[in-house]
């Protein structure tokens, strides 16, 4: 049996199947609670569900993986016949998963390294790639750990988003900063900044919001070689729409991603989001 650093991720890098498949990636599932129902992220319940349900002010909430679910993963990954583990997961400012790999990688029966990339979607997609990468070019368990860190350095996510009421009843942005972002109905753009979602612009209307952010992705990516994902939920129109822009305003571009953000993610931006990373090689 072959001995290898194997990669383990959760479901809110929004990974395309095909990579993970690819490089050997498993990702464990987030919850979204949906009444009185938990539901696996990716096989239990759509995006569609999801903003049919937020639109009818349904209750959403989200749940992290316990830790007995991780170390069944690990378990599993070991036996398949991995001698390290390289975890890697959204922040620890948004969700208490990282919490419970920790957990779990105290009883794992490799060494598991568990790290809190604070990033989320494919700017954390984008980190589990590169330290697979690095793994299967034969690279340690520190190695492939200072590669996905060195990424996670290096990326920029930004987001529009119609409102910030569901971030703010989420428990993912404050209320005053919630609400300084609805004054004057103001569309609001953010970032991801040290692992927490930050109200960045303000900016007066729908379009201008979208082509702000397209401007920054552009300025973020000038002058190197980048991979970009675009994502978005119930808004695929305006996704392709930014995808092709930047295709054309970005010389550098390596890869383009543009894919609909999970239930989890969208349980706590609502309807309408978009969103650009921007992650040099």
């Amino acid at each position: 049996m072959s001995r290898h650093v194997a990669i383990v991720t959760d479901s809110t890098a929004y990974l395309p199947p095909r990579a993970m498949e690819r490089h050997g990636i498993t990702a464990v599932p987030l919850t979204v609670v949906l009444g009185d129902r938990a539901l696996e992220e990716g096989t239990e319940i759509s995006t569609r569900s999801l903003a049919q349900a937020l639109q009818k002010r349904r209750s959403v909430t989200t749940s992290r993986p316990s830790p007995q679910v991780f170390a069944e993963t690990y378990r599993r990954v070991a036996a398949s016949g991995a001698d390290g583990i390289v975890s890697l997961h959204l922040s620890a400012e948004l969700s208490g998963t990282y919490d419970a790999a920790v957990l779990a990688a105290r009883e794992a029966p490799v060494p598991v390294r568990v790290v809190d990339t604070g990033m989320v979607a494919m700017a954390l997609g984008f980190c589990a790639l590169t330290a697979a990468e690095t793994a299967a070019a034969g690279g340690t368990v520190d190695e492939a750990v200072t590669a996905a860190e060195k990424r996670a350095a290096g990326t920029s996510a930004y987001f529009y988003v119609d409102t910030l009421d569901y971030l703010r009843r989420g428990g993912r942005m404050g209320a005053a900063q919630a609400l300084l972002g609805s004054a004057l109905a103001v569309k609001p753009l953010l970032q991801l900044g040290g692992g927490r979602i930050e109200l960045l612009e303000k900016v007066r209307t729908a379009s201008r919001a979208i082509a702000r952010l397209e401007e920054l992705a552009a300025e973020r990516a000038a002058g190197a070689e980048v991979d970009i994902a675009v994502h978005h939920l119930a808004a695929p129109d305006r996704a392709a729409a930014l995808a092709d822009r930047l295709r054309v305003r970005v010389p550098g571009l390596a890869d383009l991603h543009v894919s609909e953000v999970g239930a989890v993610i969208g349980a706590h931006t609502g309807p309408g989001l978009l969103g650009a990373v921007v992650s040099p090689r």
